[in-house]
């Protein structure tokens, strides 16, 4: 199945090239292009992309409000937005998974690494490059922005113990494998309890249900160094 991708860049040769790279995988495919945010979400609209590349820092309306606009319809839930940009820092990382964003990789990423996040995010897991990953939620995650809906502790109960804790694993980081190698368990099963898991409590993603984890306080925050 070919996985159609759709690209929001205010740089015409930054979209070319991107272009070029993924239609040349032929399980990948780019059904548009958006030069800012308004144009994006209009295109997602028509388009209906499997996953959208999305930069942050664009003109008129910028890539963190377009990726809130595309979470919060439900007509596009089967949308996935993968962030790339050149700021890589915590906040916009933070911002980013708030408004609903399934990855955050940088632009100095390699091309096989965006390619498989691509794949990554389509198969409905998060992807965080190594440099966002761990501050980013001690620093932000636990402390959202006004307005924005916590997950409180009681919504926990209809996961069974071992989703808790896959759960848990999830939001300290560690991968499918990891998880399994750490619990002796399949990386199918573990794949498994995540999907459960955010199904139960109304997660878009991995990367959602790792939000979630920290805001319920199933994972406590570890201040940064």
């Amino acid at each position: 199945m070919t996985i159609r991708v759709l690209l929001a860049d205010d740089q015409a040769l930054l979209r070319a090239t991107f272009r070029i790279l993924i239609d040349s995988c032929p399980d990948l495919e780019v059904v548009g292009e958006a030069a800012d945010g308004r144009e994006a979400v209009d295109l997602v609209r028509v388009h209906r992309p499997d996953v959208v590349l999305m930069d942050i820092r664009m003109p008129g309306t910028d890539g963190l409000t377009a990726t809130a606009v595309i979470c919060a319809d439900e007509d596009l839930s089967d949308t996935r937005v993968l962030i790339l940009t050149t700021f890589e820092i915590d906040e916009y990382v933070a911002q980013a998974l708030r408004a609903g964003a399934s990855g955050f990789l940088g632009k100095d990423v390699t091309a096989d690494a965006l390619l498989d996040g691509i794949r990554t995010v389509a198969a409905g897991d998060s992807l965080l490059s190594p440099t966002a990953t761990r501050t980013l939620i001690t620093r932000f995650l636990t402390a959202p922005a006004p307005g924005t809906p916590l997950t409180a502790p009681e919504q926990l109960a209809t996961l069974t113990s071992r989703e808790r804790e896959v759960m848990s694993l999830a939001a300290e980081g560690l991968s499918n494998d990891e998880i399994a190698e750490k619990l002796y368990v399949s990386p199918l099963t573990v794949r498994t309890h995540i999907h459960r898991a955010m199904t139960k409590l109304g997660a878009r993603d991995r990367a959602q249900l790792v939000v979630m984890a920290y805001q319920s306080g199933l994972v406590q925050v570890v201040p940064p160094e």
